[in-house]
């Protein structure tokens, strides 16, 4: 397995799904799942979807700078992180943002979010 391949396409996948159906976002995560969203906590799937599909925009189009991977702990986890700018319908500007992810395997060979944290950065 190349962590940088794995990367990248948990990134490709996410923000694509992100960008066209924010609800299908929720087999990515589990109830262990914890999201950071500018400093609010959730846990839970269902609880991060309903954050997630409650932000107040319906589209959005993320464009991802840089993603950066490392393996993590002997269970074969992964954190990534990512930067990008985030360009909303209607708005002249892009925000800036970044976002990490601890990826963890799953029995079947795939991973789940354990950990995700994201903010908006302000310059």
């Amino acid at each position: 397995m190349d962590p940088d391949a794995v990367a990248k396409a948990f990134v490709e996948h996410y923000y694509s799904t992100f960008d066209n159906n924010r609800s299908n976002l929720g087999n990515l995560y589990q109830e262990t799942s914890m999201l950071t969203f500018e400093g609010q906590k959730i846990q839970g799937s269902v609880n991060i979807v309903a954050k997630l599909t409650s932000l107040p925009f319906q589209q959005c189009k993320h464009s991802i700078t840089t993603v950066d991977c490392q393996p993590s702990g002997p269970a074969g986890g992964m954190l990534v992180f990512v930067s990008g700018n985030l360009q909303l319908v209607g708005e002249q500007h892009a925000l800036k943002f970044s976002q990490m992810f601890h990826l963890m395997p799953t029995p079947q060979g795939s991973f789940y979010v354990l950990n995700d944290i994201f903010r908006l950065n302000y310059a």
